[in-house]
């Protein structure tokens, strides 16, 4: 099956060929995997990709061996990676104090935060990485910064109600563009090379002292009506059970659950996926083995009746448990 891949694809390989430092070519090689179609064609090169993106972060790692450990480099646990973003004072520690266990500093004053501050949070069978980064301000051309947040799941800008709260989420639009990052959605065609686009959630925050509907408002003017706005107060825990269930949206994630033939499925540990996955991608995600030798599943959820047969290409949906056989 040939590959058929789209003019931006041969773009960003040139802009990969000509890259000169490996940050620049990790950058080009994300574009073209993102950009690539999924079918039987490009499993062959999607493999060459996957491995050229292997080495090449082994050498950013050799290079940094003895050098000064990067306070911008989080590890990645739970279903998902969602970063606090904003600038100062709008309340994004006392946001991720009352969603996780963190203790993070909370004061008065600006750029409390210095370094990220991590905390787990709870959702139903899952467990979601929130992280709290230190307020914007132009270190977001860093390079370690500017790759957390190429990497993360998804952005959830911070805004203060009480204040000007289209001025924050500029602010921060402004930087994240600095370093070719941009809130979906937005059209690739018109995108610089390299860039990447992120699921995003505003949230007003301090809602409790200010007139939310103007505070809205002034928010919807400076970006598109598909981005989510939650008014919240981080203060009285206002808003934040909702806050919980669009973090689980905003992740585009899903859980799958499996389960042998004639025994009941495992409903303690799902399998978490990209939203959009088939039950091809389940069973590489559990074992190369079981994608080469899946023979057909059965699904209980998304198909037309409970235990119906699919093909390798049924796209699964959040909840459903999967049978597979070899």
């Amino acid at each position: 099956m040939p590959a058929n891949l789209p003019p931006q694809y041969y773009k960003a390989e040139e802009e990969f060929k000509n890259a000169k430092t490996l940050p620049e070519k990790i950058a080009a090689l994300e574009v073209m995997m993102a950009i690539m179609p999924h079918h039987k064609g490009t499993d062959k090169l999607r493999a060459e990709l996957n491995r050229k993106m292997s080495l090449l972060k082994e050498q950013m790692e050799a290079g940094a061996k003895g050098k000064h450990v990067s306070l911008f480099s989080v590890e990645r646990q739970g279903a998902a990676q969602v970063l606090l973003i904003g600038p100062p004072n709008t309340g994004k520690s006392s946001i991720l104090a009352h969603l996780t266990a963190a203790t993070p500093l909370i004061a008065d004053y600006p750029y409390t935060t210095t370094q990220p501050e991590v905390g787990m949070m709870p959702y139903e069978d899952i467990q979601i990485q929130i992280v709290d980064l230190p307020p914007m301000g132009g270190d977001v051309r860093k390079l370690p910064f500017y790759n957390l947040l190429r990497t993360a799941d998804a952005l959830i800008l911070v805004a203060d109600a009480t204040g000007a709260p289209d001025a924050d989420v500029r602010l921060v639009m402004e930087e994240l563009a600095a370093g070719k990052v941009y809130a979906a959605p937005a059209d690739g065609a018109d995108l610089p090379i390299g860039s990447v686009v992120k699921k995003m959630l505003i949230i007003l925050n301090r809602c409790d002292m200010a007139d939310v509907s103007a505070a809205q408002r002034t928010v919807r003017a400076a970006v598109s009506e598909t981005i989510r706005v939650i008014p919240a107060s981080a203060l009285h825990g206002t808003g934040l059970e909702e806050l919980r269930h669009e973090l689980y949206r905003v992740a585009d994630i899903i859980r799958v659950y499996t389960k042998m033939p004639g025994k009941k499925p495992d409903l303690h540990a799902p399998y978490v996926l990209p939203a959009g996955s088939t039950v091809m991608e389940l069973a590489r995600s559990i074992h190369r083995d079981f994608a080469e030798g899946l023979r057909y599943a059965r699904i209980w959820g998304s198909g037309k009746f409970d235990g119906q047969r699919v093909h390798h290409d049924h796209v699964l949906e959040d909840r459903d448990v999967i049978e597979l056989h070899l």
